[in-house]
């Protein structure tokens, strides 16, 4: 096992090791790590319903009623009403005949992905789609092709090229993770009309965030007709767990005959899906959750604006500050983790090599206090950089 240590060593020595925080709070704006309070600009937790009571309430009303855990797979005898209501709920939201629940976004993505094509089909991927996506696309044996970031030209001339295949897949994120841009939805579905292509997008960090309703980018381009296929995660805007796919009642019938990572593991505990079908009835009812998101969104980058840092052009409450050197960006972050700052640096292999940064999220509940507060921290950095 030498080996290991011998990477273990590498990996430090570049910058690349992780650690654990260890929070001993619930999720807000502000955690508790070692007893100490930090002021948190990392989490997906955009609307602050992680900690909403009317979450709590649903949850704690549905253990005593149905307990704590499913007991088995949904197709065994783990699919509980609450699956069900949940389902129903995403349909309902999403505009879709049906749904289908896996218990994270991961599962949802290489589960969907791997069955819709296999060997002898093609599979498309944006070069900066997530992670779980590229691994549906190497599992499902489809032929991969990758187009660089956003680049439409790049994905029609793949398309042009793929008259020999009878089944084809475009899969996109909507909103991109590290960069917090979206994604050009409208030109992707107009390539795929034109070439009979198939399209899924991931509205992991644009359901709840985007569309008049808060449903997402779909919703945002007026697109909910001509998307396919699509996927979510209930962990972010949300403020629960799992992942979601909606679209007809044949694809989702189909999913749950042929997806590998719904059939063969335990259904989420019934009361993550109150906590689900309450955050997504929050989403719905209050719109100021989400105006008070893009108010704090749009001070902040203004703000950031007037410090001339190096931001990513962003159109999401993803704001990255690019850093550049990985050591030097770890050195960032543990300059404001002194100042009481919670924003860990993004490293390599989750961006590429010498785009290392801090990426900024804003949520709902931060205060201008909260706001003003980082912003004196990060005019402090901008002395050291």
């Amino acid at each position: 096992m030498r080996y290991i240590s011998d990477e273990l060593k590498n990996i430090k020595e570049a910058g690349l090791y992780r650690k654990l925080n260890v929070v001993g709070s619930a999720q807000g704006a502000y955690l508790e790590i070692n007893g100490k309070k930090y002021l948190s600009f990392c989490s997906n937790n955009y609307l602050g319903l992680a900690n909403n009571p009317l979450v709590i309430k649903a949850v704690k009303d549905a253990v005593e009623k149905y307990g704590w855990g499913a007991g088995a797979s949904r197709l065994v005898s783990g699919n509980m009403k609450l699956h069900e209501a949940l389902e129903d709920e995403i349909s309902r939201f999403k505009g879709k005949e049906a749904s289908i629940v896996f218990p994270t976004g991961y599962m949802a993505n290489i589960g969907t992905i791997s069955s819709l094509v296999s060997k002898g089909d093609l599979v498309i991927c944006d070069k900066l789609n997530h992670a779980s996506i590229i691994d549906g696309c190497r599992l499902s044996g489809a032929d991969f092709r990758v187009y660089p970031h956003c680049d439409m030209e790049k994905l029609e001339n793949v398309l042009r090229r793929s008259a020999k295949y009878s089944r084809k897949l475009i899969v996109t994120d909507t909103v991109f993770s590290m960069d917090g841009d979206l994604a050009p939805l409208p030109d992707i579905v107009g390539i795929a009309l034109k070439y009979k292509a198939m399209v899924m997008v991931d509205e992991a960090h644009g359901t709840g965030v985007f569309g008049k309703m808060g449903r997402g980018v779909v919703e945002h381009f007026n697109l909910s007709e001509k998307v396919n296929i699509v996927m979510g995660t209930l962990s972010k805007a949300v403020g629960s767990l799992g992942g979601y796919v909606s679209g007809d009642a044949d694809l989702i019938n189909y999913l749950r005959n042929r997806a590998r990572s719904f059939m063969y593991t335990t259904a989420l505990p019934p009361a993550v899906c109150a906590a689900s079908i309450a955050g997504i009835k929050l989403i719905q009812k209050d719109a100021s959750l989400r105006e008070s998101l893009w108010h704090n969104v749009r001070f902040l980058k203004e703000k950031l604006k007037v410090l001339n840092f190096n931001v990513i052009s962003s159109e999401s409450p993803i704001i990255p500050i690019l850093i550049g050197d990985t050591k030097e960006a770890v050195e960032v972050s543990k300059f404001l983790y002194k100042r009481g700052i919670l924003i860990p640096a993004i490293r390599p292999p989750t961006v590429p090599a010498r785009s290392s940064r801090l990426r900024l999220t804003v949520m709902s509940t931060h205060t201008r206090e909260d706001m003003e507060r980082l912003l004196d921290a990060l005019r402090e950095v901008k002395l050291l950089l």
